[in-house]
């Protein structure tokens, strides 16, 4: 047998292991055009499949189901290679989220181009996790997200308040709007920057081209919304020291980030490369080890399964746009984000990572803290 089968054998075997049959009749199953495939899957891992998407060597009908398969499967953990164990000691000994390099991520992914995010993110541009408790549509849940946020700080009139990661500004101005705040939001993408100047244009609020590290100012309450996964492990005990240091002593914080629910994650070489440089999803003990006689846990919220459905609107919106999108991306790039949007859902499908929402007092709140949900 010649190795090229080898490798197709191989790979047929680890398919049928997730319920998966190369060129089957299943929505879920992988139809390959291009016989290199499999050897580059096995040289290059996530990162050879995820290319291999981007230059049509192979389709699926149903790309999130088959991801979905193949991660609760565990099938990537068994294509470890070299390009993954370089990804992982980048993170693990270099500083990646520090001076210069704080600032690729704005460069390389929020800069990507505001009529992107516009079309895909709904009628407000927040760029993380909504909140489907009670909503049935995509801006609903963001809504309800940011309501979320302010009811667990307690917001009330007159406060003034620090985002760090502020983004387009949206959940500033929601805040300055119905809880009658006034507000500082730092980012380090430039687009984002001038986005949310003009949104937030006749309100109380300051938008920073700025790193988290360089603010000095007290608030009383500090909040970060998808923000902390471009932290980086190495930065974790900084980013709670510097909400400490920015938070009054009787303030609250809430930090909302992704989550990893095993040891320490290790860096997709895929997702490293074509869409979030430098980032690392936390894990739990790392969270928790890096609070440590800085804030009292007043709440630890978990609804990553929201995520899926954030993700599955945010492709429809990105699919129903692509007409008028085509002038400035090309077809590459949308089968790039395809694989970006559906690997992310897929991934909170399988309950591999989480959404956690924590909130955090500097001393604890006198009589205890009483939970929004």
């Amino acid at each position: 047998m010649s190795s090229a089968n080898v490798l197709k054998t191989r790979a047929e075997t680890l398919l049928q292991s997730a319920g998966l049959r190369l060129n089957g009749p299943d929505t879920c199953d992988p139809q390959v055009h291009d016989e290199r495939l499999y050897a580059r899957v096995f040289a290059h891992g996530s990162l050879g499949f995820g290319e291999a998407y981007m230059d049509g060597w192979w389709d699926v009908a149903d790309l999130t189901g088959m991801l979905a398969r193949v991660i609760g499967a565990h099938i990537d953990d068994r294509l470890h290679n070299l390009d993954t164990v370089l990804s992982h000691l980048r993170a693990r000994w270099l500083n990646l989220q520090r001076g210069r390099h704080a600032w690729e991520i704005g460069k390389r992914h929020y800069d990507t181009g505001n009529d992107l995010f516009e079309a895909m993110l709904g009628k407000r541009l927040v760029y993380s996790c909504g909140y489907w408790a009670a909503a049935d549509n995509l801006d609903a849940a963001q809504e309800a997200k940011l309501d979320l946020v302010c009811r667990k700080l307690q917001l009330k009139p007159g406060m003034h308040v620090l985002d760090i990661g502020c983004g387009w500004g949206e959940a500033l101005k929601f805040a300055a709007e119905r809880y009658g705040v006034s507000g500082v939001g730092v980012t380090v993408s430039k687009a984002q920057a001038e986005w949310a100047q003009n949104l937030c244009r006749g309100l109380p609020i300051e938008i920073r081209l700025q790193d988290y590290r360089e603010v000095r100012e007290t608030f009383d309450a500090v909040y970060s919304i998808g923000m902390f996964e471009h932290v980086g492990g190495r930065n974790y005990r900084t980013y709670f020291k510097s909400v400490r240091e920015c938070l009054k002593p009787d303030g609250l914080s809430v930090l909302h980030t992704i989550g990893n629910n095993d040891s320490p994650s290790t860096p997709d070489p895929w997702i490293e490369k074509y869409i979030f440089p430098n980032s690392m999803i936390p894990a739990a003990s790392q969270v928790a080890t890096a609070l440590e006689g800085l804030f009292v846990v007043e709440d630890w919220h978990n609804f990553g399964t929201d995520y899926d459905r954030t993700l599955c609107a945010w492709k429809q919106n990105f699919d129903a746009a692509w007409p008028r999108l085509a002038a400035h991306y090309d077809g590459r790039f949308k089968r790039m984000w395809h694989f970006y949007l559906c690997t992310s859902a897929a991934v909170f499908r399988t309950r591999r990572d989480q959404l956690w929402q924590l909130t955090l007092s500097p001393n604890g709140v006198p009589g205890g803290y009483r939970v929004p949900r």
